[in-house]
């Protein structure tokens, strides 16, 4: 080989790294995974049937430092520990009301989560029904827990877990932080029955998925990512908040089956435009869809302060005049200077906040301009006030 053609012929060992390089990219694109779809139908939806079950009970709570029921305005809280008492082989001779300051009636409320079996534990919330001033400290006596069937499906007993504190001095003063009135027991509950579930049985070899919030766009994505799973005629949609799947019979697989439907994702239709208002706390929430055709919006206001003053008209000396008190009353409005802006059609919900912090709108000010909106037909969303 002549030096010329040494000089041009290309390096072994370049081109071995632009092969790897070439290859890596190769490999890279090829493992690269795919996008992730936005919700899992686990978040979605949930099988027909499957719930908790509310439970209710009444109980006693004892061991209170002093901040237990009055027993003179809860006369039921001393006929509940008598009851107790006698249960238990200690009678209270007739006419006898014992003055309680440690014990305190409560309301107990817990749920029953779904294929809960007896042995388990749940948590319980303790809630004083009478005028007890603070449940810290005490501890829950066992009180039987029942549904809505009357049924009891659990015990409850323990200590109480109290998040608020309050102090009271003598001359009725009083400091409180949160709620004492209130507290929880974790695990304070064992279950005594099983419920009977169906588990989405209502018919043998289907599957019916609830969607949480209804949407035919929704409804019809989930029925496409269970027939791309499962097959064709797989899955039906009956109404936007209703999907049926076919499903295996025998529990085992049907469990094997649930775990893959769970775990399936998808795009998940956007909601309807809406605004929210909370007219008691002056919180306003809008939708990324809310638009608003072309309008132009002044917004001012108006202030008036009545001011009431007291003028003593005194007679003059020697004279058999009297000292009289006049009232006098002063009004006076005023009303703020206010911008006018123009909203364009198709405004986006970024170009809504931009033009009303402009004008410096407060929560209350954007209530009303967001109601004049609706009213002239501009705010394409629907208004919810709470």
């Amino acid at each position: 080989m002549s030096p010329a053609a040494a000089d041009t012929a290309p390096n072994p060992s370049l081109l071995w790294r632009i092969a790897l390089g070439v290859a890596l990219a190769i490999t890279g694109g090829l493992a690269a995974p795919p996008a992730a779809a936005t919700e899992r139908i686990k978040d979605l939806a949930q099988v027909e049937g499957v719930r908790g079950n509310p439970l209710v009970g009444y109980g006693l709570v004892v061991g209170l430092s002093g901040t237990g029921d009055r027993t003179s305005q809860s006369p039921f809280t001393t006929q509940s520990l008598k009851n107790m008492l006698d249960e238990l082989g200690v009678t209270i001779p007739p006419g006898v009301n014992p003055q309680l300051k440690n014990v305190a009636a409560v309301a107990i409320h817990a749920e029953l989560p779904p294929f809960a079996r007896p042995g388990q534990t749940i948590d319980v919330t303790v809630s004083s029904i009478s005028n007890a001033v603070s449940l810290r400290g005490g501890a829950l006596l066992m009180a039987p827990l029942r549904g809505a069937d009357g049924q009891v499906y659990a015990i409850a007993q323990g200590n109480l877990v109290v998040g608020g504190f309050g102090a009271e001095g003598s001359d009725g003063s009083r400091v409180t932080v949160n709620v004492p009135s209130s507290g929880r027991i974790p695990n304070g509950a064992i279950v005594e029955r099983a419920l009977s579930e169906a588990s989405g049985q209502g018919t043998p070899g289907v599957l019916t998925l609830s969607l949480h919030q209804p949407d035919f766009t929704t409804a019809s994505r989930m029925v496409e990512a269970l027939t791309k799973a499962f097959g064709e005629s797989s899955a039906t949609a009956l109404d936007a908040g209703t999907v049926q799947v076919q499903s295996p019979i025998d529990p085992g697989a049907r469990v094997a089956f649930l775990a893959r439907v769970e775990n399936l994702t998808l795009d998940a239709g956007d909601g309807a435009a809406k605004v929210v208002v909370n007219a008691r706390t002056g919180t306003v929430v809008i939708g990324g869809n809310v638009q608003v055709r072309p309008a132009a919006v002044s917004h001012g206001s108006l202030t008036v302060t009545i001011t009431e003053d007291t003028a003593v008209s005194q007679p003059a000396p020697f004279s058999q005049g009297q000292t009289v008190a006049t009232p006098q009353s002063a009004v006076d409005a005023t009303s703020e200077g206010s911008r006018m802006f123009l909203f364009q059609g198709g405004t986006s919900l970024d170009e809504i906040v931009r033009a009303v912090n402009e004008v410096g709108a407060a929560p209350g000010d954007l209530i009303a301009i967001l109601e004049a909106l609706k009213q002239a037909g501009a705010l394409r969303a629907e208004l919810e006030i709470i």
